[in-house]
C-alpha cells in the first residue's frame, strides 16, 4: 500500500509562507484507481511532487509520512530514492513540453528509464521503446523514436511522458493529467492501456486530473480538495450519484454538454484562496451557496456521512440557517445571430508543406503535408470548432491563419479576412491584421515569457497594436482583464513559474483578449482548466462573442466543450476535413465513420441535476 499520513508542504514565496498542504491523509492499494480532484491551485500537483520529492527549491515536507509498504519515503537518502522513483512507483507530469528534455531525442529518453530501471540494454532496450510508442498511439513509431520533441504535436509529446512513465512497468503510477492533451480516441486507448496494466500488473494509480467524465470512468474512488485541504472521500459511483459538498454539488453543474447550450454553466465565483493567508473557519465559506453564520469562524473537521464516504462541511457536523445570498448575475447568452454578408474568414484550399531533413544518400527534398487542402469560411459572431485526433492538423491550419509559421513551412491556399487575402500582406499591414486576430496556445507555460511580469505579458500587446492607449489606460485594462479571467488583481505583479497550469491558461487568454480583436484562434484554451474556471471562461467567451461580435475558430478535443459553445463543426483526419456542419448536424447525424468512431470515444458523465 501506498500512504500519505498528516502532509504538510509549505513553500517559501514573496507574498510570504504558502501551506500548499494542510495535513493530507490517503490510502492507495495496488489494483485501485484513486482520484485526486479539484480547482487549479488546491494543492493536487504539489501532493504528487512531495510523494515523489520532487518539490522545487522553495518547498518541503513540514510533517507527516510518506509510506510505500510500511517504508517512509521521506526519510530515505536521495540515491535510493532515485531507485524507487519509475521502477516502484513513476510519474506523467502535467506539462509534457517543460518535461522533456530539449535536445534529447524522444527514444533516448524512453531507453534512458527502460536501462535505469530493468536489466534490458542496447538494441532490447531501443525495441522495447518502439513498442511502447506504438502501445501509446505513436504512428509510425520507428520512425518518429528518432525524433525531438519539438518535432512532436502536444499530444504526441504526452504519449511519449506516457511511454517513459509506464516503461519500467512500475507498481504505481501517480498520473498528473495525464490525458489533458490528447484528443479523446488517443485518451481512450490510453485508458484501456492503464486498465490493462491494472490487471496484468495489480498497478495502483493516483489520478490528478479535471477531467470528471474520465474520472467516473476510471477511478475507484474519489478525493476532491479545495485549498490545500481534502473536503471530500468517497466510492467514485457514489461520489458522483450523491454528492456532499456543496463545492462538489457546484463542479458537477458547472460541466458543458449539449443539454446547457444557449445558457450561462453554473460557474463558481470567486477564485481559490490564497494559501499564505491564516485560515479561522471554513475555506470555501467566501464562495459557497449553504454558508451559515457560524462557517466564518469554525473550521471543519473530516468526518463520517457514510460508509467509505467523509465530508469536510459545518453543513452535516453543526447545521444550522443558510445565510442569504444574492444570486450570481448571468447575463442572457442566447446564441449569437447569424450575421449577414460575407464571411469574417473565408479560406479556400489552404495547404501548409514542412520540409525535412533530407539524408545524405537520398536524391531529392522530402516533405510532410500537415495540411492537404482544407476550406471553410467563419462568420462574425460565430464559433467554428476544428475537431479531430492528435496530429491531424487542427493546430497547424490555426496558426497558419494567425500567420505564425511564414518562416517554418510553405502554405498556399487563401486565407481571406474581410476580403483580404492574410498570406499577401506585409509590413504595416500585417501588424494591422495582428491586431484584430489573435490566439490562446495551447501550452501556457511555453508561450508565457519566463522573464516577465504577468502585468508586463498582459502590456506587450497593449503597447504594440494599441498605441492609441496611454499609460493609465493600459493599467485600467490590465485590472479589467483579470477580473475578466477570474484571477486576483495581484497577480499582474508576479511571475508566471508563481502560478499553477490553469491559471497560466487564464494569463494566456486575457493577453489574446488584451486588444480586443475580432477573432480568436482558440487553440484548446480550456484543456489546462479545471471544471469551474472552464465555466467561468466559456461563460467569458460567450458574453464576448454576444457583445463584440467576436468569431471563433475553436481547436478542441473537449467534445462536451465543443457541444455547448460550436455554430458549426469541421471533422480533421490526415490533414483534411472529411466532414462539415452544423453542430447537432455532425453529431446527431455523422456520416463518416470517423467522426462516429471519434463520437463513440468519448467518456460520458451523467450528472445530477441538483
Amino acid at each position: 500500500m501506498l500512504e500519505i499520513a498528516d502532509l504538510q508542504v509549505e513553500l517559501d514565496a514573496d507574498a510570504g509562507l504558502v501551506k500548499a498542504i494542510a495535513g493530507m491523509r490517503l490510502a492507495l492499494s495496488r489494483g485501485e484507481t484513486f482520484a485526486l480532484v479539484g480547482e487549479s491551485g488546491c494543492g493536487k500537483s504539489m501532493t504528487a511532487l512531495a510523494l515523489m520529492r520532487l518539490l522545487p527549491e522553495n518547498g518541503r515536507v513540514a510533517g507527516g509520512a510518506v509510506r510505500l509498504d510500511g517504508q517512509d519515503l521521506l526519510a530515505l537518502p536521495e540515491g535510493r530514492m532515485r531507485d524507487v522513483r519509475g521502477s516502484r512507483i513513476s510519474m506523467i507530469f502535467q506539462e509534457p513540453s517543460t518535461s522533456l528534455n530539449p535536445v534529447m531525442r524522444v527514444g533516448d529518453q524512453i531507453v534512458e528509464a527502460i536501462e535505469a530501471h530493468t536489466k534490458l540494454r542496447g538494441k532490447a532496450a531501443r525495441a522495447k521503446a518502439i513498442d511502447w510508442l506504438a502501445r501509446v498511439g505513436i504512428p509510425e513509431p520507428e520512425r518518429r523514436i528518432d525524433d525531438y520533441p519539438f518535432r512532436l504535436s502536444g499530444g504526441q509529446k504526452q504519449r511519449v511522458m506516457i511511454a517513459i512513465a509506464l516503461a519500467a512497468e512500475p507498481d504505481y503510477l501517480v498520473a498528473d493529467e495525464p490525458t489533458t492533451a490528447l484528443d479523446v480516441t488517443i485518451q481512450a486507448q490510453i485508458l484501456d492501456l492503464i486498465r490493462d496494466l491494472q490487471r496484468e500488473r495489480q498497478l495502483g494509480v493516483l489520478l490528478i486530473t479535471h477531467d470528471l467524465a474520465v474520472v467516473s470512468g476510471m477511478a475507484h474512488r474519489v478525493a476532491l480538495m479545495y485549498a490545500g485541504q481534502i473536503i471530500e472521500v468517497a466510492p467514485a459511483a457514489e461520489f458522483f450519484a450523491a454528492p456532499r459538498h456543496p463545492y462538489a454539488r457546484l463542479l458537477l453543474q458547472a460541466l458543458p454538454d449539449a443539454r446547457r447550450r444557449g445558457q450561462p454553466l453554473a460557474a463558481i465565483a470567486g477564485t481559490v484562496p490564497p494559501l499564505w493567508q491564516a485560515f479561522a473557519g471554513c475555506r470555501f465559506a467566501p464562495r459557497c451557496d449553504k454558508v451559515m453564520r457560524h462557517c466564518a469562524g469554525t473550521p471543519p473537521e473530516l468526518t463520517d456521512e457514510g460508509p467509505q464516504h467523509q465530508v469536510r462541511c459545518l453543513l452535516y457536523s453543526q447545521p444550522g440557517d443558510a445565510l442569504p445570498r444574492a444570486p450570481a448575475s448571468a447575463r442572457d447568452s442566447a446564441p449569437a445571430p447569424l450575421a449577414p454578408g460575407e464571411p469574417l474568414l473565408d479560406v479556400r484550399d489552404l495547404r501548409v508543406r514542412f520540409m525535412l531533413k533530407t539524408p545524405l544518400l537520398h536524391s531529392g527534398p522530402r516533405h510532410f503535408d500537415a495540411v492537404d487542402g482544407i476550406s471553410f469560411q467563419l462568420q462574425s459572431g460565430r464559433t467554428l470548432a476544428l475537431v479531430g485526433e492528435s496530429g491531424c492538423g487542427k493546430t497547424t491550419s490555426g496558426k497558419a491563419i494567425a500567420q505564425l509559421l511564414r518562416r517554418q513551412a510553405r502554405i498556399s491556399g487563401q486565407a481571406l479576412f474581410e476580403g483580404q487575402d492574410l498570406f499577401k500582406l506585409h509590413g504595416q499591414a500585417l501588424l494591422q491584421a495582428r491586431r484584430h486576430i489573435q490566439i490562446i496556445f495551447q501550452d501556457p507555460f511555453a508561450s508565457l515569457n519566463p522573464r516577465m511580469r504577468v502585468a508586463d505579458v498582459l502590456e506587450e500587446g497593449l503597447i504594440a497594436l494599441r498605441p492609441e492607449l496611454d499609460a493609465g489606460q493600459r493599467q485600467a485594462r490590465l485590472q479589467a482583464l483579470v477580473d475578466q479571467v477570474g484571477l486576483r488583481r495581484d497577480a499582474l505583479q508576479r511571475w508566471p513559474h508563481e502560478f499553477s497550469g490553469g491559471q497560466r491558461q487564464r494569463i494566456a487568454i486575457a493577453r489574446a483578449l488584451a486588444v480586443e480583436p475580432r477573432l480568436i484562434v482558440c487553440d484548446e484554451p480550456t484543456s489546462a482548466l479545471d471544471v469551474s474556471v472552464q465555466a467561468q471562461i466559456l461563460n467569458l467567451l460567450r458574453e464576448l462573442q454576444r457583445e463584440q461580435g467576436l468569431a471563433y475558430l475553436f481547436i478542441t478535443h473537449n467534445i462536451g466543450v465543443v457541444e455547448y459553445i460550436a455554430d458549426d463543426i469541421a471533422v480533421m483526419q490526415a490533414g483534411r476535413i472529411v466532414e462539415r456542419g452544423g453542430c447537432s448536424e455532425v453529431f446527431g447525424q455523422p456520416r463518416e465513420g470517423f467522426t462516429k468512431a471519434l463520437l463513440a470515444a468519448v467518456p460520458r458523465l451523467l450528472v445530477p441535476a441538483s
